[in-house]
Parts: structure tokens; C-alpha cells; sequence
């Protein structure tokens, strides 16, 4: 008997006879980057059927005049069309750069709880070349080495040490590793030109680094380095290393300063030991740099990067690490939750209650809680630290779902700097800075110490107006002052990107007394050259670090005390270790103690602490000085003479009597169009259904109602439950492409929102 396969048919012949049986053709369900909730089928051809085609494979299909990457979800599908009008797909992509099953189904169960476009979930999860229907050419990844050392060398080193510190300095970490990738070195600040100068010098030597799985060896920690845990920070290692086997989620809550980052390091010991992976998520860029060195001094191994300032090929290249096994730590921002890796045993989340965590466009995800998902899906722990804990992590952990720990002390010798509240109301002013200010400054420069100026606000000022007739520099697209960016000679609106030249004179009177209003971090380090010329200033915001790797150039000169007065945004506030920053100063306190958003109170007392744990980090007393017209708020009152732990305590009680979240469950349907009654009438449609269990508040305009020419209207859903609230979701996603007004407005979703003002 002889075995035939023809498409859709097994034909069987005995000796010269034929029998034909059908049997079904192969459907595969694949999801799509398309705005749509579903998944779509098609048929695989004969051709392409061998070998078996698999759940997470990429393959090329046609839709609609264009032709696209998709993730196969289903291998097994059923068809329940007209077989006649089911594709094929046109190419399956064997590369080998496809999704483990465990991945997929951790991608569809974001997709279902943001109920979010399964395709465009998909999409998020690949790097951009993966996205792309052309064939991918990638050069093998390649590693700095250190050149066996002579005589000869070692005269060379000892001249670097003495005449190029940062060369002699990058020699040492490249000797320090087996391999280290570019990539780590520029996010530690160095460049191509110092590592061309070693090669030169032949100290190093670029090569091809190989492909293989992560294994521990007896070189891969650094003992010492390794530092005598406490008795609080040693119970907390032990806790998570008894539940390596097993879910849990760990919330650090340390004081800043106490250690955390020791904790996190000697917590992955095991899972290392155990060739296991580790993810440690950061909420910015800029942690990423001091993150990267801390884990470059205490382990031997492969380190991958994940975040926005890498290329494309950069990105690929840390995905493939991942998926391959060949990277042992992987450290990124919120989007590197989505790497593929598939021996991962532990996921570290630092800061986690940063706000930048969240996905404020298209897919609306919070990294933080789509970490745990993924740790409960992995039956893996995960540790959240933080030195204020977000009011949902503090619930979970005060109502027992979190293991949690307290870090009460600061690490070594350094004590928790003092706060004190500063009346602006009494002081004389000058540039924005009172005496009392001016005075503390000019005594902690006098001792060689650094001090921090926050001000969050970039730019020169925040507008700027005509003296005669006080016309107003607005953006007609947003209805919002022009900040003034005095160097780039150039009025820019922060809220949609828009820019023109300062006019030369009032458009209205013609007046050319035009002058700024208010101060931006620009202005302030101007100012502060006149009031302290024999300093040197540095300002770090988006602005002054806009280069690749200039932000970790800057921390380094500031470590290196080659700058006394730092002036930035909230880039400074969060997890920076300046050793010699004593006194920290914030300038302008007031416009977050009053706001329409419950959560305002919140992450200004976040932002307010870290700031503050910037300061006597090391051995030297710290100062925190705050500004403020308002002295007497309750909310300063309270952080300053309680701290932020009773604070915190004190508003989740009144977050529960007022039925908000954590102790309820909020989306929040966002709406823009070129009129404003048109969002209005859109969500104000959806509010005729009746949604068990749950309750409207709006439609309301936004905080901001015109932003880049379209009025933008929200509606709140509110529920007791998280199950009522995704079943109403669920009934209106039904409803929308019924509603009349849905064709003339843009409208998205948001799950757990955590800010209004968007």
C-alpha cells in the first residue's frame, strides 16, 4: 500500500486501485495588527503545511490591499465561514523569532482585561524589525574583551591611570567580563571614541560573541562586592527565596536609602545558581545606567537592555538574548515585561509606584500589574520595592495578598534627612529663591557639599505675556500658553509639540515689551550663575539629556563632584545615589496641593519624599527645605511631621469612605473630535444603558479640553466589583458601533486609570 497526500485529501492505493478519502483542510486562527477585537482565519496552503504549523509561529497574510506579520494563536481552528471566501496565508516566516505558548496566552489575557485589540497586543510584544514583512539580516552580536595582559600593557595602564582616568576606568570593566556589549558600555556613559582608543593601544579586542544558554560558574559573582545584609533586609531575602518554587508577590517598602537595591541583588543569587533568568523592570531611562552598574560589579554574566533608546537592531538583539537563554538579567522600562524569556524565576519591579509604569496611549497597560500576571501565570515570585508605595500595592499588602516589608533605617551610617516647610509669604524672593534658601545654599557650598534645586517645570518660563495690553502667547491648538525655551530661541507647547519664533513684538498692541512669565529650569540655571559664579551648575531634564547617553554622562560628572548645584525635573527624583548631595531644596510645591484628581495628593507626596531621599544619602547629614505659599495645607502639614506611611494610612481611610480606588474599580472612556458637543453626545448615549453593578460618572470635558485642535470629553464607570465592572465594559464595547455619534469621534479605553488629566 502506498500513501499519497493531495490538498485536502489522503488518497490510499492498492495495487492498481485508487480509494479517495476527504479530510478537513488546515484553519488557523491569527491575530492581526488591525484596531479590531478579534481574530482572524485562514487556511494554510499544502505547500506550507509541513512541518506542523505552531501556536506563536509569525506568518505573512494578505488584508485587505496589504500585506502584514501575524501571530498565529490557534493551529487547530474550525472554520465556520464560507470556505470559499477563507485566505491562505502567504508565507510562514521560519526563523525561528517566534512566541512560546506560555508568552501567547500571557498576551491574550492582557488583551482580554484591557479589552484591547488582540493584534495590536501582539504587535507591542515584538520588536519593530519583526513587525516587518522583509527579511531579517542580522549580524552576530559582538562583545569587548580585554587583551591578555604583559609588561608592556602594564606600563600602558599605569599611564592611563594617570592621564585618561575614564579610558584606564572603561579598561577595567571590559577586564572585569568575559564580553560586555557596546550597549552596556554606552549606557555607562562611555564612547566610541575612548573605546577606539584602547583598541588602538590593542588593550581590547572586539569579538563575535557565541550564542549559548546562560550557565552559572564559580566566577560569576563578586563577593566582594557583596555587602552584610541587615537583620531586616536578611529576613526579606530568605522570604523570597523560600518562594522561588512558587507565586508570591513581595512588597519592599523601604525608606529611601535603605537598601533595597542590595536586597534585589542577593535575592537573584539563587535564581541565578538555579540558570534561571531574572527581569528587573525600572520606571526610566535614566535608573537604567546606575541599575546596569551596580548589577555589572556583582555579576559576571549577560546583562540585556530594553528600552526606548536603543535602535532597532539594538532591540532585536536583546529580544533574541532573551528568548534564546543567552541573557541572564534583563533590565528595562515598562515594556520589557513582554520579553520572551523562557526560564525566567524572577521579576523585580524598582519604584513601583511610578506613574510612568503606566501606558497613557494606544494600549493602556500598567507594567506593575501585568508583572504579576505574568508571575502568577509563571508560578514565579515578584518583588515590588518602593520607598512609597502606590494606595493599591499598600492595600493589597495591608489586606494580606502581598507578602510585605518594611525597611525602616537607612542603610551604613546615613540618616534620613529633616524636612522643613519654608513660608514664601514671609521671605524676601529673588529668582524664585528666599533668603532662608540663599543662606543654606551658600553654607553647604562653603563645605564642599552638592545641593539639588527640584523644580519641576523645563523650559525658560511657562509663558510669556505683553506688559502693555497683558496679551498672552497661547496655542490655538491647545488653548495653553507657549512654554519659552530661551536658548532655541523658540515658543513650544508641551502638549502638543507645536512650535513658533518669539515675535519681536505684541501682535496685539504692537508693544515691545514682551516678557516671560514665571520659571522653568532653564531660567533657574541662568540665575543661579549670577547668584553663584564660582560654582559649576548642571541641569538635567528632556531637554539638556536629549543625546544618547548624555544623561549617564551627566550623573557620572555629578558623582565625580564636578558640579555643586544641580537644578532638574523629576528625572532626579527617582532612586539617584548622590553621595555628596546634602542639601535638597523644592522650589515650587503649590500647584499639586490643589487639583479635581482624588490621586493628585497622592503622587505629590511620592514625588515630594523621593526628592527629599535624594539628600545625606552617605555619611553626611541631609537637609530638605520646601517652598510654598501655603505652609499650613494639611497634606505638607502631615507629610513633614508624620511622614508619608501615616499620611498614606490616613487617605486610604478616606478613600474608602468616599466608595473610591483601591476599594473600587474604575475605566475611564475617552473621547475627542473636532466639535466639542460631539464626545459629548457620544458618551453621554452610552450612559442610557443600564450597567448592573456599576454607575456613570460624566460625561465631563477633560482637564485639559482642547489639546492639539480636539475637544476632549471623559466618562467614568465605577463598580464595587472588578467582574461587574469588565462585564459592563464588555456591554458597552457591544453598544458603541451602534451609537450615532461614533463616526465623527475618536474614542479610546482605559482600565485602572491613574490619571485624569490625560
Amino acid at each position: 500500500m502506498a500513501v499519497f497526500i493531495t490538498r485536502g485529501k489522503i488518497a490510499l492505493t492498492f495495487a492498481n486501485q485508487k480509494q479517495l478519502i476527504k479530510v478537513p483542510e488546515q484553519y488557523i486562527q491569527v491575530a492581526i495588527p488591525v484596531p479590531m477585537r478579534q481574530l482572524f482565519t485562514y487556511r494554510v496552503p499544502e505547500a506550507l503545511c509541513s512541518p506542523a504549523i505552531k501556536v506563536g509561529e509569525r506568518v505573512a497574510v494578505s488584508f485587505g490591499p496589504r500585506k502584514v506579520i501575524g501571530i498565529v494563536i490557534d493551529a487547530q481552528a474550525q472554520c465556520d465561514f464560507d470556505i470559499s471566501k477563507v485566505k491562505d496565508i502567504t508565507a510562514r516566516l521560519n526563523d525561528n523569532f517566534n512566541l512560546s505558548q506560555s508568552l501567547v496566552s500571557f498576551l491574550q489575557l492582557c488583551a482580554h482585561y484591557y479589552h484591547h485589540p488582540v493584534g495590536d497586543v501582539f504587535q507591542q510584544a515584538l520588536p519593530i524589525l519583526l513587525r516587518k514583512i522583509e527579511n531579517i539580516t542580522l549580524s552576530p552580536p559582538m562583545v569587548w574583551q580585554a587583551q591578555c595582559t604583559n609588561k608592556d600593557n602594564s606600563d600602558l595602564l599605569a599611564k592611563l591611570k594617570k592621564k585618561a582616568t575614564k579610558q584606564y576606568a572603561l579598561y577595567q570593566i571590559i577586564n572585569s567580563h568575559h564580553g560586555i556589549s557596546w550597549v552596556e558600555l554606552r549606557t555607562l556613559g562611555y564612547s566610541k571614541a575612548q573605546l577606539n582608543a584602547l583598541q588602538s593601544k590593542a588593550l581590547i579586542i572586539e569579538k563575535e560573541q557565541v550564542a549559548s544558554q546562560y550557565t552559572w560558574q564559580e566566577d560569576t559573582l563578586n563577593q566582594a562586592d557583596r555587602l552584610v545584609l541587615s537583620s531586616e533586609q536578611a529576613i526579606i531575602v530568605s522570604a523570597i527565596n523560600h518562594s522561588l518554587a512558587q507565586f508570591s508577590c513581595h512588597l519592599i517598602d523601604g525608606v529611601t536609602g535603605s537598601g533595597k537595591t542590595e536586597v534585589y541583588l542577593q535575592a537573584m543569587e539563587e535564581v541565578l545558581a538555579n540558570n534561571q533568568q531574572v527581569l528587573v523592570i525600572v520606571p526610566e531611562i535614566g535608573l537604567t545606567p546606575q541599575t546596569l552598574n551596580r548589577f555589572e560589579q556583582r555579576f559576571n554574566v549577560p546583562i540585556a537592555l530594553h528600552h526606548s533608546g536603543l535602535n532597532d537592531k539594538e532591540r532585536l538583539a536583546t529580544w533574541l538574548s532573551a528568548q534564546q537563554g543567552s541573557a541572564a538579567i534583563v533590565i528595562g522600562t515598562r515594556s520589557a515585561v513582554f520579553t520572551p524569556l523562557h526560564r525566567l524565576g524572577l521579576i523585580i519591579i524598582d519604584e513601583e509606584h511610578d506613574s510612568s509604569l503606566k501606558q497613557q496611549d494606544s494600549f493602556r497597560y500598567h507594567c506593575r500589574d501585568m508583572a504579576i500576571l505574568r508571575a502568577r501565570q509563571l508560578n514565579i515570585p515578584i518583588v515590588l520595592g518602593t520607598a512609597t508605595p502606590s494606595f493599591e500595592s499598600l492595600q493589597n499588602a495591608l489586606s494580606g495578598k502581598y507578602s510585605y516589608h518594611q525597611l525602616l533605617n537607612r542603610a551604613g551610617k546615613s540618616n534620613k534627612a529633616k524636612i522643613a516647610l519654608i513660608d514664601m509669604n514671609q521671605q524676601q524672593v529673588e529668582f524664585g529663591l528666599s533668603g532662608t534658601l540663599k543662606h543654606e545654599m551658600k553654607q553647604t557650598l562653603a563645605r564642599g557639599e552638592q545641593v539639588l534645586l527640584f523644580l519641576n517645570r523645563r523650559g525658560y518660563a511657562p509663558a510669556i505675556n505683553c506688559q502693555e495690553c497683558h496679551w498672552l502667547a497661547e496655542c490655538q491648538r491647545c488653548d495653553k500658553p507657549y512654554t519659552l525655551h530661551q536658548k532655541q530661541q523658540l515658543l513650544i507647547c508641551h502638549h502638543c509639540g507645536s512650535q513658533k519664533r518669539i515675535p519681536p513684538q505684541c501682535p496685539s498692541c504692537g508693544s515691545v515689551r514682551i516678557a516671560p512669565l514665571g520659571q522653568g529650569t532653564e531660567q533657574l540655571e541662568s540665575r543661579l550663575e549670577e547668584l553663584f559664579p564660582d560654582s559649576s551648575i548642571v541641569r538635567i531634564d528632556r531637554d539638556s539629556t536629549r543625546k544618547k547617553g548624555e544623561l549617564a554622562k551627566l550623573l557620572q560628572e555629578v558623582t565625580d563632584k564636578k558640579h555643586q548645584l544641580l537644578v532638574g525635573t523629576q528625572m532626579l527624583a527617582k532612586g539617584h545615589h548622590f553621595p555628596d548631595v546634602t542639601l535638597v531644596a523644592v522650589l515650587d510645591v503649590d500647584g499639586a496641593l490643589f487639583s479635581f484628581d482624588f490621586r493628585a495628593s497622592e503622587q505629590m507626596a511620592q514625588l515630594l519624599i523621593q526628592v527629599a531621599g535624594r539628600a545625606g544619602r552617605a555619611s553626611k547629614p541631609g537637609k530638605v527645605l520646601v517652598q510654598s505659599n501655603f505652609v499650613d495645607h494639611p497634606l505638607l502639614q502631615d507629610l513633614v511631621h508624620n511622614g508619608y506611611h501615616h499620611f498614606a494610612h490616613q487617605a486610604l481611610t478616606e478613600r474608602k469612605q468616599a466608595l473610591l480606588p483601591p476599594f473600587t474599580f474604575q475605566a475611564l472612556l475617552r473621547a475627542d473630535a473636532n466639535y466639542p458637543s460631539y464626545p459629548e453626545k457620544f458618551l453621554r448615549a452610552l450612559t442610557q444603558q443600564r450597567l448592573d453593578g456599576c454607575e456613570f460618572a460624566g460625561p465631563v470635558p477633560a482637564a485639559m479640553e482642547k489639546k492639539a485642535g480636539k475637544f476632549r470629553y471623559h466618562l467614568i464607570i465605577q463598580a464595587k466589583s472588578r467582574k461587574d465592572l469588565h462585564r459592563a465594559i464588555l456591554q458597552l464595547l457591544i453598544q458603541i458601533p451602534n451609537n450615532e455619534w461614533q463616526g465623527k469621534v475618536r474614542w479610546s479605553l482605559d482600565i485602572d486609570p491613574i490619571d485624569l488629566n490625560w
